[in-house]
């Protein structure tokens, strides 16, 4: 049997293709194996080693679940604000003025080409020496002063390029009954841009929550990453454990973090396509011939 996109195999390309598996199975299992010789050889598989997560709640409520507070509230800040300051960026870059695109765009790109742990770094500098900012804030105010300028540059462009995606017809649609510009962004463009700039803004966001850990490996910031460490040496170096269960965790609060978008997502199209109204057999033809009977 042959298809469009490629030729049928032959009785040596199946046989190939089957010893070719066969091979790859052995060496992942072979590298399996080894992992989990190397691990039990070191006792990081030994049941004290995760005793501590389940059972009793000492390193839950000692490092864990603080730490996954300062994670959350410093992903939530970041997210609050660069949001907002992402889309005005983004509409910003379109406007017909060359005073305010070039400015903007120079900001954009400026920030966006700076690597998030440097900004950051000079985030905490910054407080340091010009700021009243306690020493136990500024890690927690660095880290968002250093996601909020990078990924509001990021979603900048992510808006910018979402709204250029759109036909150029609702534009002239808009205009042509009278709407000005800033109606035409806030009533047309944007609520069409939204879906299908979702996934691209979601993923942004998976990249916010991930890069708290910075802040926990630089500037001694107290997030999830940060307790594994310090947990790791209370419970007698059970690093595979602790950091399994922090990998865990950031699985999960991104899993959910998609799975969440995903349904606005269909909820945003299923409203879209449900929003006309439709006319029956009946009631089409009553009104022709109510439009001819004038």
């Amino acid at each position: 049997m042959s298809s469009v996109l490629y030729d049928a195999q032959g009785p040596r390309a199946k046989q190939r293709n089957i010893l070719l598996t066969g091979v790859f199975l052995v060496a992942a299992a072979a590298v399996l194996w080894w992992v989990y010789a190397s691990l039990s050889d070191k006792g990081q598989l030994d049941w004290e080693k995760w005793k501590p997560f389940f059972s009793g709640t000492e390193a839950w409520t000692t490092y864990i679940l603080p730490g996954l507070k300062n994670t959350l509230i410093a992903a939530a800040l970041s997210m609050v604000i660069a949001l907002p300051l992402g889309a005005v960026l983004g509409i910003a870059r379109l406007s017909d003025h060359r005073w305010v695109r070039v400015p903007v765009g120079a900001v954009v790109e400026f920030f966006r080409a700076i690597p998030v742990l440097i900004l950051m770094i000079f985030g905490l500098a910054l407080y340091s020496e010009y700021s009243s900012v306690s020493s136990d804030d500024r890690p927690l105010y660095a880290v968002v002063t250093g996601l909020v300028l990078y990924n509001a540059s990021v979603l900048a462009e992510i808006v910018r390029a979402g709204i250029l995606s759109l036909p150029k017809g609702q534009t002239e649609a808009a205009h042509a009954i009278g709407l000005r510009k800033t109606q035409t962004m806030v009533s047309i463009l944007l609520p069409q841009a939204v879906t299908a700039m979702l996934p691209a803004i979601v993923s942004q966001l998976v990249v916010v929550v991930k890069d708290t850990a910075l802040g926990g490996a630089v500037l001694t910031f107290p997030e999830l990453l940060a307790s594994a460490n310090t947990m790791s040496g209370y419970y007698g170096a059970n690093t595979i454990a602790s950091f399994t269960v922090v990998a865990v965790i950031f699985v999960a609060l991104n899993f959910s973090l998609t799975t969440f978008a995903g349904w606005l997502e269909k909820r945003l199209r299923n409203r879209k396509k449900s929003s006309g109204a439709v006319l029956s057999a009946d009631d089409a033809s009553l009104q022709g011939a109510a439009g001819t009977t004038v």
